[in-house]
């Protein structure tokens, strides 16, 4: 596919995918949904780990309502059905770590896309809106999902029904983000987070998410059967070797990601 409303960096195993529509705030219409899909799936074959951003001062101002489409013959069930449910999944399933470097608004959709990521390391100055209300609508794109797992119930109710403005600071403080940096420090921040990642125990990292995800359904025995599935896994892989032989060394361990 050519991605036309996105941009691809690939180097050192890392591959940052930018939305690049920065006129319009990189709200998000159906071709860029398309290239977005396309593009955590391939990258999450190719790189040990997948980078989502903003270009401009924006991550994402949501669904763009200027798409071409008039209010009569929008379909929104089919939207989210066909174009923005495989792209969640498409984030959530990657079997590598995704991060949101979330480096300005992130406003309906584009919150909940953000989100969807593993890790959320913010600028101070970015914050995130669910702005559906505004417009007669329900947090869509795994939004009603997320928000209650991470900021309680009582929380997402009603920064939903009032539409508030989170500021990074308070959504690190609510649990909804992992880490806010401030603007200055955040380049050189990111980019040691990310070399982590990319040089670190991808199958353990995989199974950490794995885990971690279904918690929040299993039963204490299912999830006890899990670790013991997972962790199986992990002990049969190179970096499992690598990091009992780093260790009794006293050095770094150098991971391949298998």
């Amino acid at each position: 596919m050519n991605y036309e409303n996105i941009l691809i960096e690939y180097e050192n195993s890392v591959a940052t995918i930018i939305l690049n529509r920065p006129n319009v705030m990189n709200a998000l219409n159906s071709q860029m949904r398309a290239e977005l899909t396309d593009a955590v799936t391939r990258y999450s074959k190719e790189a040990r780990v997948v980078v989502l951003t903003g270009s401009g001062n924006a991550f994402c101002s949501g669904q763009d309502l200027g798409d071409g489409n008039s209010l009569q013959s929008v379909d929104l069930e089919r939207t989210l059905r066909d174009e923005y449910e495989p792209l969640i999944r498409a984030i959530v399933n990657s079997p590598v770590p995704t991060v949101t470097a979330l480096n300005g608004a992130a406003a309906g959709a584009g919150a909940n896309l953000a989100l969807a990521a593993d890790i959320v390391i913010a600028k101070s100055s970015a914050y995130f809106v669910q702005a559906f209300s505004r417009i007669g609508l329900i947090p869509d794109v795994g939004g009603t999902y997320f928000l209650p797992r991470a900021m309680g119930l009582a929380k997402a109710i009603g920064s939903s029904i009032f539409a508030d403005k989170i500021m990074a600071a308070e959504a690190h403080e609510i649990g909804l983000i992992y880490e806010y940096i401030e603007d200055d420090d955040y380049d050189i921040h990111l980019k040691s987070r990310v070399e982590y990642l990319a040089n670190g125990p991808t199958v353990a990292f995989a199974g950490i998410k794995d885990a971690m995800r279904k918690s929040l359904t299993n039963t204490l025995d299912e999830q006890l059967e899990l670790e013991a599935k997972l962790q199986k896994k992990c002990g049969n892989t190179r970096d499992f070797q690598e990091g009992v032989l780093a260790f009794h060394e006293k050095r770094d361990a150098k991971f391949e990601g298998r």
